[in-house]
C-alpha cells in the first residue's frame, strides 16, 4: 500500500505522526527512534513563559490506558525559538513538524504565533485549545467555548500563512459544530481529539493517584471517542482531519481513515513501546497488501473529501 499522501499542499511520506506531548521536540527521541521515518510529529505545547509542570506523580496507568497531568512543562517561547527550532531546522528533513502552542489567554496565542512564525524548522502550528491539565488557566478549555474558538483561530489566522490546526476536545457535546466554526474562522485542519478529563483514586486512602488531582485520559479507552469525533467533524467540514486517540496497531489507524481522518497521530503507545509508530507504519504496508488496498488515500470515506 502506498502510504505517501498530500495534505496542506505538502507530501507526507506516510500518514503517521506523533502527537503533542509524547515526543518532546524530536531531539529527545534520537536514541530510540529515527524521527525521519515518521510522516511527522507535533512538538510539546509551547507557552509564553517556561513551565516546570505539575507536581509528581504525573503519570499513572489503568486497565484501558493512561492518565497524565504533565502540566504543559516546556522551555517557553524564547528558548523554543533560540534552541529547539534551530535543532529541528538542521536535523529534520523528511518528517513534517507542527509546533503546538498553548495560551492561558487569547492574547497569549497571538503572542506565541508572532514570536515563532518567522523561525525555520517547522511546517505549521497546532493550537492546543483543549488541554485538560492547564491548572494555570482555570475553567473549561477554550475548545468548549465557541466564541473563544472563533476569536483565537481568526486571530492566529491573521498572524501566519503556515498551515494552522485546531486541536479539539473529546468531551465537546457538539464537536461537529465546533469543527465547522473553526473552519469558518480559518483553520487548515483539525486534530481530534485531546485527552479526556479523568480521575483515579487509591482504594485504600481515597487519595488521587496523580499529584495534580485529575488528569487527561489517553490510550485504547479513548479510541471510541476519537473515532466519533472524527466522523462527526467530517460531516461538518472538508478541511483535513488528524485523528488521535488509542492508536496502537495498523487497524486502528485504518479505522480513523475510514472515519474521515487524512492523517493519524500516535501518543500513549509510544510510552509503552518507543518504536510503536515505526511498527504501525510497517504494519500498514502489510495490511494494505493483504487487503488489496493500493494507497492510504483509498481508505477515505467514499463521499470524498476536498483537501
Amino acid at each position: 500500500m502506498k502510504l505517501a499522501t498530500t495534505v496542506f499542499g505538502h507530501e507526507f511520506q506516510n500518514p503517521i505522526l506523533l502527537a503533542a506531548g509524547t515526543c518532546g521536540f524530536g531531539q529527545e527521541l534520537e536514541e530510540v527512534l529515527d524521527v525521519e521515518e515518521l510522516g511527522g510529529f507535533v512538538t510539546k505545547s509551547v507557552t509564553v513563559e517556561p513551565r516546570s509542570g505539575n507536581p509528581a506523580p504525573r503519570v499513572t496507568e489503568f486497565g484501558a490506558g493512561m492518565l497524565n497531568s504533565v502540566g504543559l512543562a516546556n522551555p517557553g517561547l524564547i528558548r523554543t525559538r533560540s534552541e529547539k527550532l534551530p535543532w529541528l531546522a538542521s536535523h529534520v528533513r523528511r518528517a513534517r513538524v507542527f509546533v503546538s502552542v498553548a495560551g492561558h489567554t487569547v492574547e497569549e496565542f497571538f503572542q506565541l504565533l508572532e514570536g515563532l512564525d518567522g523561525a525555520d524548522g517547522f511546517l505549521g502550528f497546532e493550537l492546543n485549545l483543549s488541554c485538560p491539565n492547564d491548572n494555570n488557566r482555570g475553567g473549561p478549555p477554550f475548545a468548549l467555548d465557541p466564541e473563544a474558538v472563533s476569536v483565537i483561530v481568526s486571530g492566529c489566522r491573521a498572524r501566519t500563512q503556515r498551515p494552522l490546526l485546531a486541536k479539539l476536545a473529546p468531551n465537546d457535546p457538539d464537536v461537529g459544530s465546533t469543527a465547522r466554526l473553526a473552519t469558518e474562522a480559518g483553520v487548515d485542519g483539525i486534530t481530534l481529539v485531546n485527552t479526556l478529563p479523568g480521575l483515579l483514586l487509591r482504594a485504600g486512602s481515597g487519595e488521587t493517584e496523580l499529584g495534580a488531582g485529575q488528569g487527561g485520559m489517553s490510550g485504547p479507552g479513548l479510541r471510541p471517542a476519537g473515532l466519533r469525533a472524527v466522523r462527526e467533524a467530517r460531516a461538518h467540514t472538508d478541511v483535513p482531519l488528524l485523528g488521535v486517540g488509542g492508536v496502537l496497531a495498523p487497524q486502528d489507524a485504518v479505522a480513523y481513515a475510514r472515519a474521515g481522518a487524512n492523517l493519524v497521530q500516535m501518543g500513549t503507545a509510544s510510552f509503552a513501546a518507543p518504536r510503536a509508530s515505526a511498527a504501525v507504519i510497517r504494519g500498514l504496508k502489510r495490511w494494505g497488501a493483504r487487503q488489496g488496498v493500493a494507497s492510504w488515500d483509498d481508505l477515505q470515506p467514499s463521499r470524498g473529501v476536498a483537501i
